[in-house]
């Protein structure tokens, strides 16, 4: 018996960990690598070259030391290279990530398990949803391969069907005229399984071009058909939430499991201020003095208003935006990342600073679940990213929608019609409409069922991560014991 323990102990799991490059989806991918890590893997975290040193520069020299079991490495993303501090073009990095990547990839994989008796032999994969070169290197080398799509199952179900877009003759567009409001308001979807009442306004806006070889459009259905190489799929989500559509897409798609809300699985298992739970992901600095700020204001009193980490606006949107806020007459905390507006600096009016003077917090980037998770917080101005979206239903927070591309628009329409949670502002952005819309969301009849339905999908997020019969708990155990460790014998 004690050689069989020395054995398995000589032998621990190794899960190389590979995010998309960017903010929204490094930030959860970190998570499933510190669960993994808790429970035993030696985990690699593979970021690309150029967010590697952009880490190291808003985190600190040593922020990618690592532990002796959580290693960081990096591939060349095949882009120019650049210093920037700024999310690279998406079009561009999707092309050069499926284009160039796996070559570094499988030389990094061949150097891991040639590396040091530290390093045990890599045993799984975990990747993005959208990398899936990964899939050919996980064959090539006989290890399972876990997609991880950190989008939501309703944004990714559309995808999924977007070649019918095409054989439907909807896509590519036949020219400019599709592209107007009326069309894309009238032009009914109803060919989706699980999904009600779509407009073509609610998919994501890849599908919105009149170019037959539009990059994006055919990244799109190249990365969801590979999907179903995929030993499993995993979401960012949890079951009550997305319960039909996960449902339908299992017909589609490898075992698909709900394994979020992440923050809420992370927070419960992980000390925050042990090594593991002070290593961070985030590519700009965060700025904390918001906290202290918020410490101050009652309950429920505060909008906060973050487009996340790739939206960009033009100064127009911008001041109208600022304008609105002010004839709102709350207080906010507005998160402007210096490069929110499109090729200049983001400058807000100077009248509009000295008007709200003493009711307005600004920050370049702010430690959002704790923000949302502030009892003073009582509303969320927000573009409807995938994280923002999760992470305000599940503080209780209803939201102002702003979407602005990719599957934003899915998770708007969602937001306000399904799960009853949000408004949303039209995408020409006039501050009268905004200013209203946020009175509304804070004190008017419509804000307070949006609060109490909000406040209900809280308490369910909370269902599916704290017991140990929790739905996502559940799950999250099924797919390492499962896909990851390869125990199907033992099931």
């Amino acid at each position: 018996m004690g050689s069989h323990v020395v054995c398995k102990q000589a032998q621990k799991p190794h899960a190389v960990c590979v995010p998309y490059p960017a903010q929204g989806h490094i930030n959860p991918m970190l998570k499933v690598a510190k669960l993994l890590h808790a429970r035993g893997f030696h985990v690699t975290f593979v970021n690309t070259i150029y967010n590697h040193n952009r880490l190291l520069r808003s985190r600190g020299p040593n922020a990618l030391d690592g532990l002796p079991s959580f290693r960081f490495e990096s591939i060349p993303d095949g882009l120019p290279e650049t210093d920037a501090d700024a999310t690279q073009d998406i079009t561009s990095l999707c092309e050069s990530t499926m284009k160039h990547c796996l070559t570094p990839f499988q030389d990094l994989l061949q150097r891991l398990n040639a590396g040091d008796n530290n390093v045990p032999p890599v045993s799984c994969i975990v990747s993005d949803g959208i990398m899936t070169f990964t899939l050919d290197a996980a064959e090539k080398l006989g290890v399972p391969d876990v997609l991880f799509w950190t989008t939501s199952v309703c944004s990714v179900m559309a995808f999924l069907h977007f070649y019918l877009f095409a054989e439907k003759g909807l896509c590519p567009f036949k020219d400019e005229s599709c592209l107007t409001k009326e069309y894309l308001d009238n032009t009914v979807i109803d060919w989706i399984p699980s999904m009600k009442n779509l407009r073509l306004k609610d998919i994501p806006t890849f599908i919105r071009t009149t170019n037959p070889d539009d990059t994006m459009l055919n990244f799109a259905i190249r990365e969801t058909e590979r999907a179903k190489r995929a030993s499993a799929i995993i979401f960012n989500t949890f079951d009550a939430l997305e319960h039909d559509v996960i449902r339908s897409m299992q017909s589609i798609l490898p075992p698909v499991y709900s394994i979020g809300p992440l923050h809420l699985l992370t927070n419960r298992e992980i000390e925050e201020s042990g090594d593991l739970g002070r290593m961070g992901s985030n590519l700009w600095k965060e700025e904390t003095e918001c906290l202290s700020w918020l410490d101050a204001k009652a309950l429920n009193s505060v909008v906060y208003v973050n487009f996340g980490s790739i939206t960009v606006m033009t100064s127009e949107q911008l001041v109208e935006f600022a304008w609105g806020l002010a004839g709102s007459g709350k207080e906010f905390l507005w998160v402007i990342r210096p490069d929110l507006v499109a090729g200049e600096e983001a400058v807000v009016p100077a009248e509009f600073l000295k008007e709200t003077e003493n009711r307005r917090m600004l920050s370049n980037w702010c430690p959002q679940e704790k923000v949302l998770s502030h009892p003073a917080v009582g509303g969320f101005l927000t573009h409807n990213g995938w994280n923002s979206t999760l992470e305000s239903l599940s503080c209780g927070v209803p939201m102002v929608s702003w979407p602005f591309f990719a599957d934003q628009q899915t998770n708007c329409k969602f937001c306000c019609d399904e799960w009853e949670v949000g408004k949303e502002i039209g995408g020409d952005v006039k501050r009268e409409e905004i200013e209203t819309v946020i009175r509304e969301l804070m004190d008017g009849e419509s804000g307070k069922k949006m609060r109490a339905k909000a406040e209900e999908w809280r308490r369910l997020a909370e269902e599916a991560t704290e017991s140990k019969r929790g739905s996502s708990v559940v799950n999250f155990e099924t797919v390492v014991n499962k896909f990851l460790l390869g125990q199907r014998s033992e099931d």
